[in-house]
């Protein structure tokens, strides 16, 4: 059975992963309800792991205490489940996929016309469609680094939701999902990507 992370363990992780965020984006990227998330991050500010800005741009975020005490609960959890040895196997397959999707967004941010390198500004269907094509074939091969992640955590399953969600949503129209939008393939990418590094204490170069 894959492991599960607590709740309070999984809502201070997720606010690491993602940043800054309000209830929605940590209720979009945990899987949580907003009511649960709620409760926890009230406990954890109290604990000081957490702070709250209110307002209209307002948001929760981790302190300096917040961010230690995730890492050293993230790797114990890796060691107690003995999951370390299967999430590095996947993020080295990850580290696979990694420039190619860079490579796809790129492609989808930028085109070459009459030689000349410009913005895309998506008003050539046949070109999206062929970058779509080409994500949609990453997609199934990421799937077999999402399916060996969520078989040893739980909490992984929720960026193969996110990533599936992200391409649909692209596919039929909505071209923010592909890189632009906060739940966009490329944010959800990096996310899982930011979580990796976290998981296994690898410093971001």
């Amino acid at each position: 059975m894959p492991h599960r992370t607590s709740t309070d363990l999984l809502v201070l992780h997720t606010l690491r992963c993602i940043g800054f965020a309000g209830l929605a984006r940590v209720a979009a990227a945990s899987g949580l309800s907003e009511s649960d998330i709620e409760s926890e991050l009230i406990d954890l500010a109290v604990a000081g792991l957490v702070t709250h800005v209110a307002g209209d741009f307002g948001g929760w975020g981790l302190t300096e205490a917040g961010r230690t005490v995730d890492a050293e609960r993230i790797a114990d959890e890796l060691e107690t489940s003995d999951t370390r040895t299967a999430v590095a196997e996947a993020y080295d397959g990850f580290l696979v996929l990694n420039p190619e999707l860079l490579d796809l967004c790129t492609a989808w941010q930028m085109r070459s016309v009459d030689g000349v390198v410009r913005p895309n500004d998506h008003t050539d269907r046949a070109y999206d469609t062929r970058v779509l094509d080409r994500l949609t074939d990453f997609d199934q091969r990421a799937d077999v680094v999402c399916a060996d992640l969520s078989a040893a955590m739980l909490r992984f399953q929720r960026y193969r939701v996110r990533l599936t969600h992200a391409l649909a949503r692209s596919k039929s129209g909505a071209l923010d999902y592909v890189t632009d939008g906060i739940e966009s393939y490329h944010t959800v990418w990096f996310q899982l990507h930011e979580d990796l590094l976290a998981s296994l204490g690898i410093p971001r170069h």
